[in-house]
């Protein structure tokens, strides 16, 4: 895997996948930034899909990880910010073609509906997977024109 920067978000629901997925990623030598949350109590997820997109469009970090109940919610508010290619994803398959074909910065999970070695499975996917470019960059592009239109 190449050496970067993940940064890491979860709401309440996504707390306990989040801290065992931060271990297993500082585990394989990883650098990780926690964005929070910190507990289980109740939170609201858009302030964590938010912390962590900024963290990417800044550069600061190449790739991030959010964790949710569903990873819908995620999904939805860290692709408003400008840059950020999130996508929900339950299968390493899909993952390895979001990377692949779409360039996804940001993987989203849902604690709720994944264990904890299919969620590493995804996470090892969407870590080792590079994008493909060529005629997949062209689409990528078009999809930060329209990115572009509305902002």
């Amino acid at each position: 895997m190449e050496k970067i920067t993940v940064v890491v978000g979860s709401d309440h629901a996504g707390f306990e996948m989040k801290e065992k997925i931060c271990a297993y990623l500082e585990g394989r030598g990883i650098s990780v930034q926690d964005m929070g949350c910190n507990s289980t109590e109740s939170c609201d997820y858009p302030d964590f899909a938010l912390a962590v997109g900024e963290k990417i469009r800044s550069g600061a970090c190449q790739k991030g990880i959010l964790v949710c109940g569903s990873g819908v919610g995620m999904a939805i508010a860290a692709n408003k910010v400008p840059g950020i290619r999130a996508a929900n994803i339950f299968d390493p398959v899909i993952a390895g073609l979001a990377r692949e074909h779409n360039d996804i910065n940001v993987l989203t999970l849902g604690s709720r509906f994944l264990d904890l070695q299919k969620a590493v499975e995804i996470v090892d996917k969407f870590m080792s997977t590079e994008f493909a470019g060529d005629r997949h960059a062209k689409r990528v592009n078009k999809i930060a024109d329209i990115e572009k239109k509305y902002s």
